[in-house]
């Protein structure tokens, strides 16, 4: 009992030098680390009342240098990409492409198609209109120039279900919380699929009417426009917002002459369709005359192949998909991964493949909770540590440096570089993903320390009255790493 009441007494003045849940691995090189980020745990404003969870390992051994609430379950915010990333590389590959088909039904007489027109749909995030134009110019150049049937637009690769489980309401006319369909289309090459660009400048005199510009001239959208140009020396009050359930687009509020373009991506409702509206126009421009309707419907296996594109491969997609921390490309690759494992393109069957291929890349998935794949559910939860040691074993992995390559760059003001660290610590070099939510920041990745030894770290930031000051906070923390 004695020698019990000794121990238990030596734990508690050892413990009375460290912050709560955190571990010091003691040698003289880490001590100093260690004081400096404890210090900071422990008197910055920001943090009382929040939660951190960090975790910091040699890249070289996986060993942890530090941790604070490290096997903590805390928010990952868009940190849950690298796991989404990682596993989609694991699964599917680098060379991974997604394909859209025009398929033809029914018999040809001379310039006339007695039949239906099919565009099906293979989850490609990254089409264009300009790829719809080429696929009608095929169309055209085969000899059809009448099509008596309809043209079907087919997203039956995955399932109906447009939102992930968490999707807050308020997010679903934002251009991070789109649709997803097997059958889309992105305004510009930052691949937001399943958006439309909105352009608001001011009218010509007070009192007119802002001008709205569209992406994409379409049918499937009307504009709503409540917004008035106002006097030079007045200040810029819009919003740009879509009625739930519907393509009708709100702009209401006030634009002084001069102001500069404000721009929105707005999320369509019914991606499937508005991509079935854009070819038919295509369709039209190549001299092509539908007599039936355009319709979502699914492609007859009897039904062959006209002409196809083919997307970019998943290496190079990483680049906008982590840089920009794109949510749809997350979600899209989730429902690829259910569908090309597991025969359903859907979240349920999606995840399930994450879960199964975490404990390969070092994540032990009993863990974690995930509910999609791009971290925009406050109900995924994951431990620091489990993160860090994520990004310890992908390294041996063959398709590494497409990951490497795909993580925001620190102070390189190149969008698809930079990412969300292009104006960040732009004297340290790390390469990371950047993650936020309402009260969650987090930062995990690379850094060399100026002995050019490369670090893991993950910081989890939640329950901030501020998240984007916590991003501060997560500087000063990779600014004491690199000197370490």
């Amino acid at each position: 009992m004695r020698k019990s009441g000794i121990h238990i007494l030596v734990f508690s003045i050892l413990a009375a030098f460290l912050p709560p849940s955190s571990h010091s691995y003691a040698n003289e090189s880490d001590q100093s680390l260690q004081a400096e980020i404890n210090q900071i745990l422990e008197e910055e404003p920001l943090l009382k009342g929040g939660l951190a969870g960090i975790s910091i390992r040699s890249a070289n051994t996986g060993e942890i240098l530090y941790e604070h609430n490290g096997d903590i379950r805390m928010r990952p915010a868009s940190n849950m990409k690298l796991l989404t990333s990682a596993v989609a590389l694991s699964v599917l590959g680098e060379e991974h492409q997604f394909k859209t088909e025009v398929r033809i039904e029914g018999k040809r007489k001379g310039n006339i198609l007695k039949g239906n027109l099919y565009v099906k749909g293979f989850g490609d995030p990254t089409l264009l209109r300009e790829d719809l134009n080429q696929m009608a110019k095929h169309i055209a150049n085969s000899g059809i120039s009448i099509i008596e049937g309809d043209l079907i637009g087919d997203d039956s690769w995955f399932d109906d279900v447009r939102l992930s489980p968490d999707l807050i309401w308020s997010d679903e006319y934002a251009y991070y919380g789109s649709q997803i369909s097997a059958l889309t289309v992105s305004p510009n090459k930052d691949f937001d699929s399943g958006t439309i660009l909105v352009e608001v400048s001011p009218g010509l005199e007070v009192g007119d009417p802002a001008q709205i510009q569209l992406s994409h001239k379409t049918n499937d959208i009307h504009i709503i426009n409540q917004a008035v140009t106002i006097s030079s020396d007045g200040e810029t009050e819009l919003t740009i917002d879509r009625k739930h359930g519907s393509n009708t687009i709100i702009v209401k509020g006030f634009l002084p002459i001069g102001a500069k373009i404000e721009k929105e991506w707005i999320a369509v409702w019914e991606p499937t369709q508005f991509a079935l509206d854009l070819f038919k126009q295509e369709l039209a421009k190549q001299g092509i005359k539908l007599l039936g309707t355009a319709k979502v419907g699914e492609t007859p296996k009897d039904a062959y192949i006209l002409t196809s594109h083919l997307s970019i491969p998943l290496s190079e997609l990483l680049i906008p998909f982590m840089k920009l921390s794109n949510n749809g490309h997350a979600e899209i690759l989730v429902k690829e991964m259910g569908k090309i494992r597991k025969g359903e393109g859907s979240w349920e069957k999606g995840l399930a493949v994450l879960n199964e291929q975490l404990p390969k890349l070092g994540v032990n998935p009993n863990a974690l909770v995930i509910r999609d794949g791009s971290g925009v559910s406050h109900v995924n939860l994951i431990p620091a540590n489990e993160i860090s040691n994520l990004l310890f074993h992908v390294q041996k992995e063959k398709w590494f440096p497409s990951f490497l390559k795909s993580l925001p760059v620190a102070g390189n003001s190149d969008r698809m570089i930079g990412g969300g660290l292009r104006k960040r610590m732009e004297s340290l070099n790390v390469k990371a993903k950047t993650g936020t939510l309402t009260t969650v920041t987090s930062l995990s990745g690379y850094v060399e320390t100026k002995k050019e030894e490369t670090l893991i770290f993950s910081i989890l930031l939640n329950n901030l009255l501020d998240e984007e000051k916590g991003k501060e906070i997560e500087d000063k923390i990779v600014e004491i790493i690199a000197n370490h």
